[in-house]
């Protein structure tokens, strides 16, 4: 676990920096047709629809200046909203659109709603708007457009005829599906560069999650938890709590290096620290590091269920390593170790300083404080499968588990002896009605925890102890004979 938050912060760097060299192969974002160049070519179509019509005949001849006025307005709207205040404002698109549906509902009104023109403009106004702002912009163009068309045709009057010569009719339609294909075309490239885009990020994120999930085999769960979420910094900063502090190693590991090639010794560690991690993990223990054949768990950090939770989770868990050994201690035996190997653990609960520890490029989350070394003192003081605990400790869980006083010892950085107890078993666990039963001898070994135990299981069970029995009896009877 050491250094690992700092890896992720350069496991990430290092994924930016390869994310950053596949730049070339990236999609180009497209945007979107610019205003201004939209409004120039919107605009252009009402210019030349207006000069056929007014000499056709068919638009008044005064209808010439709005020419003029077509051909000036973008560039003016273009200026207002990059020069101006306007600049600042978020929804200028919106309203400079509605500006667009008030002049084109007066366009309309102006040449008395002849059919063609007018539709072709009100087409080209309510397409943006869909594009530009959705339906709701869409039902605010198609508003203050009509507005604005029945008031200049109420000022103006309406055509003497609303249809319009073939060349006005054709020209209108045609800018308007120029302005329309090439409006469409900038959408559709926009559209395929975002479905590009998303795809990118997609594979982005499965690389990040598989980054992820690699680093978080270098931390606990919750460290890891806490840090992919946003609750922790990736900085040096430490706080006071009062944890439960556990310790464990394996009795005789020492003698059986020296007995063991490298490779079975590896695989035999990788194995062992495998099942205990997983009984910690289930109670909810932040694993703090391996050393050598030693295991450091601590409760209380990053999550609590307080004090006594802690300590009883804590003390629950080793319990159930002791149990866990026995297990597989059996498999190693099947597998040629006959070294009795086991475990032995210390507990003890008190103030301790949790945190990062390091420097800037390479931390360790870790905690530190005469607890920790209590904990330390108290399993190398420990009986192969004994569990020693700190009167702390004690005072938190003796109302369900049952210990053993074990007198005082004496520990660097306590001005008094400290009184340490053995942990028996869960108080549920004794007596009569005791759930969990254990017996072991050279070639015969029993676990037995009935509340684990489904009713498909149980006749599974007692088949074979049956026949274990059975055998028995018929090697005894025949050694009679």
């Amino acid at each position: 676990m050491m250094g690992a938050p700092a890896d992720l912060r350069n496991a990430s760097n290092s994924l930016g920096k390869s994310l950053a060299s596949d730049a070339p192969n990236r999609p180009v974002a497209i945007p979107p047709m610019p205003d201004y160049s939209g409004r120039i070519l919107a605009y252009a179509a009402a210019a030349a629809t207006i000069s056929a019509g007014v000499w056709q005949g068919v638009f008044q001849p005064w209808n010439i200046w709005l020419v003029a006025a077509a051909l000036i307005w973008p560039h003016l709207a273009h200026l207002l909203t990059r020069r101006t205040f306007l600049r600042n404002s978020p929804r200028i698109r919106q309203r400079m659109l509605t500006t667009d549906c008030l002049i084109g509902g007066g366009f309309a009104g102006c040449i008395g709603l002849v059919a063609i023109p007018s539709a072709m403009v009100a087409l080209m106004l309510t397409f943006t708007s869909l594009i530009i702002g959705g339906v709701r912009q869409w039902l605010i163009g198609c508003g203050f457009m009509a507005v604005s068309t029945l008031v200049f045709l109420t000022i103006f009057g309406p055509a003497e005829s609303y249809q319009s010569p073939l060349l006005t009719s054709m020209l209108s339609i045609l800018f308007t599906g120029i302005f329309i294909c090439v409006t469409a075309f900038y959408s559709h490239q926009q559209a395929r560069a975002l479905m590009l885009a998303k795809t990118q990020i997609q594979n982005q994120r499965e690389q990040s999650i598989a980054l992820s999930h690699k680093l978080s085999k270098y931390l606990s769960p919750q460290v890891w938890q806490s840090i992919f979420t946003g609750e922790r910094d990736v900085r040096l900063e430490t706080q006071r709590k009062k944890l439960a502090v556990f310790f464990s190693d394996i009795k005789g590991f020492t003698e059986l290096s020296e007995e063991m090639e490298p490779e079975a010794l590896t695989e035999l560690l990788n194995h062992y620290f495998n099942g205990m991690s997983e009984v910690a993990l289930k109670y909810g223990g932040t694993i703090d590091k391996f050393v050598g054949d030693s295991i450091m768990v601590f409760f209380g950090d990053p999550t609590s269920r307080g004090q006594r939770e802690d300590a009883f989770a804590c003390v629950s868990m080793a319990i159930d390593m002791r149990k866990h050994m026995k297990i597989m201690r059996q498999k190693w035996r099947s597998q040629g170790i006959k070294s009795p190997l086991e475990i032995r653990m210390g507990i003890s609960t008190g103030y301790t300083t949790v945190g990062n520890f390091g420097a800037e490029n390479r931390m360790d989350y870790t905690i530190i404080g005469k607890e920790v070394n209590l904990a330390s003192r108290l399993e190398s003081l420990a009986e192969p499968g004994e569990i020693l605990v700190s009167y702390e400790t004690f005072s938190l869980i003796k109302d369900r588990i049952m210990c053993r006083d074990k007198g005082e010892i004496t520990v660097k950085g306590f001005g008094k002896p400290v009184p340490i107890y053995e942990v028996v078993d869960f108080r549920r666990d004794m007596g009569p009605n005791h759930s969990f039963m254990e017996h072991e001898h050279s070639g015969f070994a029993m676990y037995l925890d009935s509340e684990k135990i489904t009713d498909k299981e149980r006749q599974s069970i007692l088949s074979a102890l049956e026949g274990a029995a059975e055998r028995l009896r018929h090697e005894e009877d025949s050694a009679r004979e």
